[in-house]
C-alpha cells in the first residue's frame, strides 16, 4: 500500500501545562509507531491568539505534526485519541499526497500542451519607417 503524508494541527487550551500537551504528543507519537506510520516533524507553536473563539477560548496552544503512514485507520484513531482529550479543543487532519499528486499531473498536462502548440518563430523585425519631411511650411505674408 502506499504511504500517504499528512499535516495534523491540534489546538489545546491556553491553561494546559506544558507537561500534558508532551503527553499528548508522546500518546499520538506511540499510536503512529505501533500503526507502521512515522512522525515527519513535530513544531509546538505555543500560545497563539486564535480568529474566533472556540470553547469560549481566545487563545490555544498549538501543535503541529507531520505524519506518513499506509494504514487508512490510522488518521480515524489519531483523531479519536484527541477528540476524548479534554486538553485538546480543535484539531484537524489534511491528507497531503493527494494535493502534491494533482499538482503534478496539472504540471504534466502543461508541458504535454506546451509540446503540442506550434511554435512560432521569431520573425526577423522590419525596420520602422523613417518619417519623411513634408512640405516645408512657408510663413504667410501678412497682408497689410
Amino acid at each position: 500500500m502506499e504511504e500517504r503524508l499528512y499535516d495534523l494541527i491540534f489546538i489545546c487550551l491556553p491553561t494546559t501545562p506544558e507537561e500534558e500537551v508532551a503527553k499528548i504528543i508522546a500518546t499520538l507519537e506511540q499510536v503512529i509507531a505501533e500503526r507502521g506510520g512515522k512522525v515527519e516533524k513535530i513544531d509546538k507553536w505555543g500560545i497563539r491568539k486564535m480568529s474566533y473563539q472556540v470553547a469560549k477560548q481566545r487563545e490555544g496552544y498549538y501543535v503541529y505534526m507531520s505524519v506518513r503512514g499506509a494504514q487508512p485507520d490510522l488518521i480515524k484513531e489519531l483523531e479519536r485519541r484527541l477528540k476524548v482529550s479534554d486538553a485538546v479543543i480543535k484539531y484537524m487532519t489534511v491528507r497531503l499526497d493527494e494535493e502534491i499528486k494533482r499538482q503534478q499531473k496539472l504540471v504534466g498536462r502543461r508541458e504535454r500542451r506546451a509540446r503540442q502548440r506550434p511554435r512560432k518563430t521569431a520573425a526577423a523585425p522590419s525596420p520602422a519607417p523613417t518619417p519623411t519631411p513634408g512640405p516645408a511650411s512657408e510663413p504667410a505674408a501678412a497682408a497689410s
